[in-house]
């Protein structure tokens, strides 16, 4: 899972997701003479012997696309064994550069939205990283048994409208009956918004109130023989052997904490961010941070390679 020297015959390799604000990302069109040729990817390039994935990027951007990255922040590694070659391809996403892109080597180029038909053929490698770029960068956790579920449903409403579109129903102590009428009216709510709703440890509930998804505690991932295929699927990790556990199981995403200290785990010691940059680095898929975070912090949690924040009081707060 962590982004060591390749093995053997294994192809280093950077990859750019550009985004532009309006959230739209670029792909690149293999040339001609290139090996799958007219196939779409991400734009990037080899890894030389001795150069860092971060030089490398920065050096493909200016090679391939006239850019000069000016935030870029890890994010996923993923393998591929295609017929010619094994590649491992570590992808950032690019938030800011300099200058406009230009096809630098004859390839195309095309500005792509997750909301409309996209370009064809996609490289096999890269279609799988479109859903996990899909994910927001927020992922927010309700507190029915803190706030009270009237309260609560009140505070995700607010939040919703102001574009929150993730979102797990936890509150595990509450009773059946009044967990499973929450949980409904929860679904009803980000749905209208078009927002994904997961339910924390029942994939039964989840179906039968049509959610999204299902979030598994880092002790039942132990215990997960396989993911679920018709729901998102995630997973709580505090180690990295439950974080490998879960890039193991092909979770859609996981969470990983404490990052700071918390009220809901006072006698965790929290990982700081270096802590958790040295478990989530090189994973496969998307990692949130969590425990005592805001959303004042996706800076940092991006520069720790996080694909995001997943909150309980930090969500609800405002």
């Amino acid at each position: 899972m962590t982004a060591a020297a390749a093995p053997a015959g294994v192809l280093e390799v950077a990859a750019a997701v550009i985004v532009r604000p309006d959230g739209a990302f670029l792909l690149a069109r293999r040339p001609a003479g290139k090996v799958y040729a007219g196939y779409w990817e991400f734009p990037g390039g080899k890894i030389e012997p001795g150069e860092s994935a971060e030089r490398a990027l920065a050096r493909e951007l200016r090679e391939e696309l006239g850019i000069e990255a000016r935030r870029a922040y890890a994010w996923i590694t993923r393998v591929y064994a295609y017929a010619h070659a094994t590649v491992r391809l570590n992808f950032f996403r690019v938030l800011e550069w300099s200058g406009e892109p230009h096809p630098h080597e004859d390839q195309q180029l095309a500005w792509q939205r997750l909301d409309a038909p996209l370009v064809e053929p996609m490289l096999p490698a890269n279609a799988p990283v479109l859903a996990s770029l899909a994910l927001p960068h927020e992922y927010a956790i309700t507190a029915a048994e803190r706030y009270g579920s009237e309260t609560m449903l009140a505070r995700l409403a607010a939040r919703l409208a102001a574009g929150l579109r993730l979102v797990q129903v936890r509150d595990a102590a509450m009773a059946r009956p009044a967990r499973t009428a929450f949980a409904r009216q929860v679904v009803e709510l980000a749905h209208a918004r078009g927002a994904k709703v997961l339910i924390h440890s029942d994939a039964g509930l989840a179906r039968s109130l049509g959610a999204d998804g299902v979030h598994y505690s880092g002790r039942e991932l132990e215990g997960l023989g396989e993911r679920p295929r018709d729901l998102l699927a995630a997973g709580s990790c505090h180690t990295r052997a439950e974080l490998e556990r879960a890039v193991g199981l092909g979770l859609d995403f996981a969470v990983l904490g404490p990052v700071k200290r918390t009220a809901s785990h006072p006698g965790a010691v929290p990982l700081g961010w270096e802590g958790f940059a040295r478990i989530a680095h090189g994973s496969a898929i998307p990692v949130y941070g969590i425990g005592g975070l805001q959303l004042a912090d996706l800076e940092p949690a991006w520069q720790a390679g996080a694909h995001g924040v997943a909150m309980i009081s930090g969500a609800w707060s405002a």
